[in-house]
């Protein structure tokens, strides 16, 4: 073909000559990610591997020179590429490259361009007790963490200075080093992919823009959490690197045991001791609850393990439905000792009593 090397563009990109635009794109995509020099460094079978795909596909995608290929015409060697860019698949022109380098080493634009990273979220557990977990409470907490440095305020540069730009990747943070039609660039050697360097170090933070101390931050617990319940609060954890945003504080709640109150999901749950006489004559009680002492009328022939609802005594829903309820269960205590009228009091009782509650095994 006009006596130059012939080379096939089809069966290098593995795709039939009757292929899409689609198809080609898609087969250039896959070979590129597998020989790109990014992801096989100092191979050199790849690199030129990766430059043959790389050729095979400028002729291909673009119309023109595809159907001047197909009719007989060779661009062997990277020929007449510098009217293209190096667009295709990964962006258009001179956009190309940036988002070629994107896919294969992981360095987005914003990667690129700033230096500011977000700092660690911390983790506080914090007991509180039944109560507190019931009606919610304000508390203050000591954080130890670091922060923004005060006396460079986060730059980490000195006192009256501030960060230079970078002269050798010009504030970029990636040198772009030429490999004949493409390039490949790379985190700038000078600054470290920072885009900026510090001449003059902060002496206090010694360059890292934080420091650590102490913090008393006053927070507030909503009523109705439980033992692992987390709270978010934002901002109020290490300080970001180079003013990049802090992270956040999360609060890990552990409720102590109450000595006579139990907790279902939002019910509050308390066990009533009553004697025979009570649950049999039906009485009125006063019981505890978590807001103040109050009357439980128990019913005439109340059975034992009967459970007693009061509506909305229970804790209050995180999610804002409401509250839980009150739940009292009836429980009958038996004395261990009686004296002698009492025991003439229960033998005449048995004696009248006309109810048999075994009568049901006599039939």
């Amino acid at each position: 073909m006009n006596g130059r090397t012939y080379k096939d563009y089809y069966n290098i990109l593995g795709v039939p000559k009757e292929a899409s635009l689609k198809e080609i794109k898609e087969a250039y995509r896959k070979l590129a990610r597998k020989y790109h020099p990014d992801t096989k460094p100092d191979d050199k079978e790849a690199e030129e591997k990766f430059k043959e795909i790389s050729e095979a596909y400028e002729v291909l995608s673009d119309p023109k020179k595809r159907q001047q290929y197909d009719q007989g015409t060779s661009f062997s060697g990277g020929e007449g590429f510098g009217d293209f860019g190096f667009g295709g698949p990964f962006g258009d022109h001179g956009e190309g490259f940036e988002s070629l380098f994107d896919i294969f080493t992981g360095f987005g634009r914003t990667q690129r361009q700033a230096s500011a990273h977000r700092g660690k979220d911390l983790s506080y557990t914090l007991r509180i007790s039944f109560e507190d977990a019931y009606k919610g409470l304000t508390t203050d907490l000591n954080i130890s963490r670091d922060s923004t440095c005060s006396d460079c305020r986060g730059s980490g540069a000195k006192k009256g200075t501030s960060p230079e730009m970078c002269s050798q990747c010009r504030g970029r943070g990636v040198v772009a080093q030429s490999h004949g039609f493409f390039s490949i660039s790379r985190p700038c050697s000078r600054c470290g992919g920072r885009g900026t360097i510090i001449k003059e170090p902060c002496p206090v933070c010694q360059g890292t823009g934080r420091s650590r101390d102490a913090k008393k931050l006053r927070v507030k617990i909503p009523g109705g959490v439980d033992s692992g319940s987390r709270i978010r609060v934002r901002g109020e954890g290490e300080a970001g690197f180079r003013r990049g945003p802090s992270g956040d504080l999360y609060i890990t709640t552990e409720v102590l045991p109450h000595p006579f109150f139990r907790r279902e999901e939002n019910n509050l749950l308390l066990d009533l001791p009553l004697t025979f006489s009570e649950v049999t004559l039906g009485t009125s009680v006063k019981i505890p609850t978590l807001d103040g002492r109050l009357s439980l009328k128990v019913p005439a022939g109340t059975p034992d393990g009967q459970l007693l609802r009061l509506r909305g005594r229970g804790f209050p829903d995180l999610n804002g439905y409401g509250r839980g309820d009150m739940l009292v269960k009836v429980g009958i205590a038996v004395p261990k000792k009686l004296t002698a009228e009492e025991k003439n009091v229960l033998k005449r009782l048995s004696q009248v009593s006309r109810d048999n509650p075994r009568k049901h095994w006599e039939k």
